[in-house]
Protein backbone atom coordinates (compact mmCIF):
# COMPACT_ATOMS: atom_id res chain seq x y z
CA UNK A 1 0.00 0.00 0.00
CA UNK A 2 2.81 2.42 0.87
CA UNK A 3 4.27 2.00 -2.62
CA UNK A 4 0.95 2.59 -4.37
CA UNK A 5 0.73 -1.03 -5.52
CA UNK A 6 -2.47 -3.02 -5.09
CA UNK A 7 -1.87 -5.51 -2.26
CA UNK A 8 -4.29 -7.91 -3.95
CA UNK A 9 -1.33 -9.01 -6.09
CA UNK A 10 1.07 -9.61 -3.19
CA UNK A 11 1.26 -13.36 -3.73
CA UNK A 12 1.80 -13.04 -7.48
CA UNK A 13 4.47 -10.39 -6.98
CA UNK A 14 6.27 -12.48 -4.38
CA UNK A 15 6.44 -15.53 -6.64
CA UNK A 16 7.54 -13.55 -9.69
CA UNK A 17 10.17 -11.71 -7.62
CA UNK A 18 11.51 -15.10 -6.52
CA UNK A 19 11.79 -16.24 -10.13
CA UNK A 20 13.57 -13.02 -11.11
CA UNK A 21 16.09 -13.32 -8.26
CA UNK A 22 16.82 -16.96 -9.13
CA UNK A 23 17.25 -15.99 -12.79
CA UNK A 24 19.73 -13.30 -11.77
CA UNK A 25 21.66 -15.92 -9.79
CA UNK A 26 21.70 -18.57 -12.50
CA UNK A 27 21.34 -17.00 -15.97
CA UNK A 28 24.22 -15.41 -17.79
CA UNK A 29 23.41 -11.81 -18.64
CA UNK A 30 22.45 -9.59 -20.12
CA UNK A 31 18.87 -10.79 -20.45
CA UNK A 32 15.49 -9.12 -20.60
CA UNK A 33 12.75 -9.70 -18.03
CA UNK A 34 9.19 -9.02 -19.13
CA UNK A 35 7.02 -10.34 -16.34
CA UNK A 36 3.50 -9.59 -15.21
CA UNK A 37 4.60 -7.33 -12.36
CA UNK A 38 8.27 -6.61 -13.10
CA UNK A 39 9.74 -5.37 -16.36
CA UNK A 40 13.48 -4.86 -16.84
CA UNK A 41 15.00 -4.16 -20.24
CA UNK A 42 18.42 -5.32 -19.05
CA UNK A 43 19.32 -7.71 -16.22
CA UNK A 44 23.08 -8.15 -16.23
CA UNK A 45 24.42 -9.64 -12.99
CA UNK A 46 28.20 -9.46 -12.81
CA UNK A 47 28.77 -10.65 -9.23
CA UNK A 48 27.13 -14.06 -9.05
CA UNK A 49 26.93 -16.47 -6.07
CA UNK A 50 29.75 -18.90 -5.41
CA UNK A 51 27.16 -21.53 -4.46
CA UNK A 52 25.95 -23.54 -7.43
CA UNK A 53 23.31 -23.73 -8.72
CA UNK A 54 22.40 -21.01 -6.21
CA UNK A 55 22.39 -20.36 -2.43
CA UNK A 56 19.98 -22.29 -0.27
CA UNK A 57 16.59 -20.62 0.14
CA UNK A 58 14.59 -21.01 3.34
CA UNK A 59 11.03 -19.70 3.56
CA UNK A 60 9.94 -18.24 6.93
CA UNK A 61 6.30 -17.95 7.89
CA UNK A 62 3.68 -18.48 10.55
CA UNK A 63 0.48 -20.23 9.52
CA UNK A 64 -0.13 -19.07 5.93
CA UNK A 65 -1.28 -22.18 4.09
CA UNK A 66 -0.44 -20.62 0.72
CA UNK A 67 3.20 -20.09 1.75
CA UNK A 68 3.52 -23.59 3.22
CA UNK A 69 2.15 -25.15 0.03
CA UNK A 70 4.36 -22.99 -2.19
CA UNK A 71 7.50 -23.82 -0.16
CA UNK A 72 6.72 -27.54 -0.32
CA UNK A 73 6.24 -27.39 -4.10
CA UNK A 74 9.65 -25.73 -4.44
CA UNK A 75 11.21 -28.19 -1.97
CA UNK A 76 12.39 -25.24 0.10
CA UNK A 77 12.65 -25.70 3.88
CA UNK A 78 9.83 -23.93 5.71
CA UNK A 79 10.86 -22.07 8.88
CA UNK A 80 8.02 -21.89 11.44
CA UNK A 81 8.26 -18.59 13.29
CA UNK A 82 7.62 -19.23 16.96
CA UNK A 83 4.46 -21.24 16.43
CA UNK A 84 3.11 -23.54 19.13
CA UNK A 85 4.16 -27.18 19.08
CA UNK A 86 0.70 -28.35 18.00
CA UNK A 87 0.40 -25.68 15.30
CA UNK A 88 3.85 -26.64 14.03
CA UNK A 89 2.77 -30.27 13.73
CA UNK A 90 -0.12 -29.12 11.53
CA UNK A 91 2.31 -27.14 9.37
CA UNK A 92 4.43 -30.26 8.81
CA UNK A 93 1.35 -32.34 8.10
CA UNK A 94 0.35 -30.01 5.27
CA UNK A 95 3.93 -29.67 4.00
CA UNK A 96 4.47 -33.44 4.01
CA UNK A 97 1.20 -34.03 2.16
CA UNK A 98 2.11 -31.55 -0.60
CA UNK A 99 5.63 -33.00 -0.79
CA UNK A 100 4.25 -36.50 -1.42
CA UNK A 101 1.88 -35.15 -4.07
CA UNK A 102 4.87 -33.41 -5.67
CA UNK A 103 6.93 -36.60 -5.75
CA UNK A 104 9.30 -36.59 -2.77
CA UNK A 105 9.28 -37.44 0.93
CA UNK A 106 9.91 -34.49 3.25
CA UNK A 107 12.12 -34.89 6.29
CA UNK A 108 13.85 -32.84 9.01
CA UNK A 109 15.94 -31.16 6.31
CA UNK A 110 12.73 -29.43 5.15
CA UNK A 111 11.78 -28.21 8.62
CA UNK A 112 12.95 -25.16 10.50
CA UNK A 113 11.93 -23.50 13.75
CA UNK A 114 12.54 -20.09 15.31
CA UNK A 115 12.06 -20.30 19.08
CA UNK A 116 11.93 -17.71 21.84
CA UNK A 117 14.39 -19.04 24.42
CA UNK A 118 15.79 -16.96 27.27
CA UNK A 119 18.42 -18.52 29.51
CA UNK A 120 19.73 -17.07 32.75
CA UNK A 121 21.60 -18.14 35.85
CA UNK A 122 18.38 -18.27 37.89
CA UNK A 123 14.80 -19.32 37.17
CA UNK A 124 13.35 -16.11 38.60
CA UNK A 125 15.52 -13.85 36.46
CA UNK A 126 14.86 -16.00 33.38
CA UNK A 127 11.09 -15.72 33.84
CA UNK A 128 11.26 -11.96 34.41
CA UNK A 129 13.27 -11.45 31.23
CA UNK A 130 11.24 -13.94 29.19
CA UNK A 131 8.12 -11.85 29.81
CA UNK A 132 9.77 -9.20 27.66
CA UNK A 133 8.98 -11.36 24.62
CA UNK A 134 5.40 -10.09 24.98
CA UNK A 135 6.28 -6.41 24.45
CA UNK A 136 5.40 -6.53 20.74
CA UNK A 137 2.13 -8.42 21.17
CA UNK A 138 -0.42 -5.63 21.14
CA UNK A 139 1.88 -3.05 22.70
CA UNK A 140 4.09 -2.21 19.74
CA UNK A 141 2.31 -3.99 16.90
CA UNK A 142 -1.33 -4.90 16.36
CA UNK A 143 -2.63 -1.46 17.34
CA UNK A 144 -4.04 -0.48 13.95
CA UNK A 145 -7.53 -1.43 12.84
CA UNK A 146 -7.24 -4.89 11.20
CA UNK A 147 -8.97 -3.72 8.01
CA UNK A 148 -6.20 -1.14 7.45
CA UNK A 149 -3.19 -3.05 8.76
CA UNK A 150 -4.14 -6.23 6.87
CA UNK A 151 -5.67 -5.19 3.53
CA UNK A 152 -6.81 -7.63 0.86
CA UNK A 153 -3.83 -9.56 -0.43
CA UNK A 154 -1.86 -9.58 2.80
CA UNK A 155 -3.55 -12.85 3.79
CA UNK A 156 -5.70 -15.47 2.14
CA UNK A 157 -9.41 -14.60 1.65
CA UNK A 158 -10.31 -17.06 4.43
CA UNK A 159 -7.88 -15.53 6.92
CA UNK A 160 -8.89 -11.98 5.94
CA UNK A 161 -12.55 -12.81 6.57
CA UNK A 162 -11.64 -13.85 10.11
CA UNK A 163 -9.89 -10.50 10.66
CA UNK A 164 -12.86 -8.53 9.33
CA UNK A 165 -15.25 -10.45 11.59
CA UNK A 166 -12.92 -9.72 14.49
CA UNK A 167 -12.86 -6.00 13.56
CA UNK A 168 -16.66 -5.72 13.73
CA UNK A 169 -16.86 -7.64 16.98
CA UNK A 170 -18.30 -10.90 15.63
CA UNK A 171 -15.28 -13.11 16.36
CA UNK A 172 -12.07 -13.31 18.37
CA UNK A 173 -8.80 -12.26 16.78
CA UNK A 174 -7.51 -15.12 14.59
CA UNK A 175 -4.05 -14.41 15.97
CA UNK A 176 -5.31 -14.42 19.52
CA UNK A 177 -3.80 -12.76 22.55
CA UNK A 178 -2.57 -15.76 24.56
CA UNK A 179 -1.21 -15.10 28.02
CA UNK A 180 2.44 -15.56 28.88
CA UNK A 181 1.55 -18.72 30.80
CA UNK A 182 -0.33 -20.11 27.78
CA UNK A 183 2.62 -19.45 25.48
CA UNK A 184 4.95 -21.20 27.90
CA UNK A 185 2.61 -24.21 28.02
CA UNK A 186 2.34 -24.27 24.20
CA UNK A 187 6.12 -24.26 23.81
CA UNK A 188 6.23 -20.82 22.19
CA UNK A 189 8.25 -19.29 25.03
CA UNK A 190 10.97 -21.25 26.81
CA UNK A 191 12.95 -19.92 29.75
CA UNK A 192 15.07 -21.09 32.66
CA UNK A 193 18.61 -22.13 33.49
CA UNK A 194 20.49 -24.41 31.09
CA UNK A 195 19.53 -27.42 33.23
CA UNK A 196 15.79 -26.70 32.91
CA UNK A 197 15.81 -25.34 29.35
CA UNK A 198 17.57 -28.28 27.68
CA UNK A 199 14.80 -30.83 28.53
CA UNK A 200 12.18 -28.39 27.18
CA UNK A 201 14.10 -28.04 23.93
CA UNK A 202 14.42 -31.83 23.73
CA UNK A 203 10.63 -32.01 23.81
CA UNK A 204 10.38 -29.54 20.90
CA UNK A 205 12.98 -31.47 18.88
CA UNK A 206 11.33 -34.82 19.57
CA UNK A 207 7.81 -33.66 18.71
CA UNK A 208 8.48 -31.37 15.72
CA UNK A 209 11.80 -32.76 14.39
CA UNK A 210 13.34 -29.68 12.73
CA UNK A 211 16.95 -29.78 11.54
CA UNK A 212 17.15 -25.99 11.22
CA UNK A 213 16.72 -24.28 14.60
CA UNK A 214 17.03 -20.57 15.37
CA UNK A 215 17.14 -19.24 18.93
CA UNK A 216 15.60 -15.84 19.68
CA UNK A 217 17.14 -15.11 23.05
CA UNK A 218 16.41 -11.51 24.04
CA UNK A 219 13.76 -8.86 23.46
CA UNK A 220 12.22 -5.79 25.01
CA UNK A 221 14.02 -4.14 27.91
CA UNK A 222 16.32 -7.00 28.91
CA UNK A 223 19.50 -5.40 30.27
CA UNK A 224 22.74 -5.68 28.27
CA UNK A 225 24.27 -7.76 31.06
CA UNK A 226 21.39 -10.23 31.12
CA UNK A 227 21.36 -10.37 27.31
CA UNK A 228 25.07 -11.26 27.26
CA UNK A 229 24.53 -13.88 29.97
CA UNK A 230 21.77 -15.43 27.83
CA UNK A 231 23.98 -15.50 24.73
CA UNK A 232 26.89 -17.01 26.69
CA UNK A 233 24.80 -19.76 28.27
CA UNK A 234 23.11 -20.56 24.94
CA UNK A 235 26.46 -20.83 23.18
CA UNK A 236 28.39 -22.67 25.87
CA UNK A 237 25.78 -25.02 27.33
CA UNK A 238 22.46 -25.12 25.51
CA UNK A 239 23.45 -25.28 21.85
CA UNK A 240 26.08 -28.04 22.30
CA UNK A 241 23.44 -30.12 24.09
CA UNK A 242 20.95 -29.46 21.29
CA UNK A 243 23.47 -30.65 18.70
CA UNK A 244 23.89 -33.91 20.60
CA UNK A 245 20.12 -34.36 20.88
CA UNK A 246 19.84 -33.67 17.15
CA UNK A 247 22.40 -36.37 16.38
CA UNK A 248 20.57 -38.78 18.69
CA UNK A 249 17.28 -38.10 16.87
CA UNK A 250 18.82 -38.25 13.40
CA UNK A 251 17.98 -34.63 12.57
CA UNK A 252 20.34 -34.01 9.66
CA UNK A 253 20.22 -30.60 8.06
CA UNK A 254 20.19 -29.74 4.32
CA UNK A 255 23.96 -29.20 4.29
CA UNK A 256 24.74 -32.58 5.86
CA UNK A 257 22.43 -34.37 3.42
CA UNK A 258 23.45 -32.22 0.45
CA UNK A 259 19.72 -31.86 -0.19
CA UNK A 260 18.67 -30.32 -3.51
CA UNK A 261 18.33 -26.54 -3.35
CA UNK A 262 15.11 -26.73 -5.38
CA UNK A 263 12.71 -29.30 -6.73
CA UNK A 264 14.11 -28.97 -10.26
CA UNK A 265 17.49 -30.24 -9.02
CA UNK A 266 16.00 -33.34 -7.38
CA UNK A 267 17.14 -36.77 -8.55
CA UNK A 268 14.82 -38.82 -6.34
CA UNK A 269 11.37 -37.70 -7.50
CA UNK A 270 8.76 -40.42 -7.74
CA UNK A 271 6.56 -40.67 -10.81
CA UNK A 272 3.12 -39.51 -9.73
CA UNK A 273 0.00 -41.21 -11.18
CA UNK A 274 -1.59 -39.18 -13.96
CA UNK A 275 -5.33 -38.62 -14.25
CA UNK A 276 -6.95 -40.47 -17.14
CA UNK A 277 -7.64 -38.27 -20.15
Amino acid sequence: MAAGVSPAYNRERFEEAHDLVVAAWTREGPFRWEGTHYQHRVVNPWAVPLQKPYPRVWIPGVLSKETIIWAAKQRYPYIALNTSIEATKQIWKLYDQVALETGYTAGPENRGYLQQVHVSDSEAKAEKNARQFLWMQGEFTGLAHPVWSNPAGYFSPEFRRQFVEFAVGRAESPRGRPTFEKQVADGRVIYGTPDTVIPKLRRVLEETRPSIYGLWGNDGSVSPEDAKTCIRLLGQEVMPAMREIGKELGLKDPFELDAPVHLRYSTDLKQMPQAAE
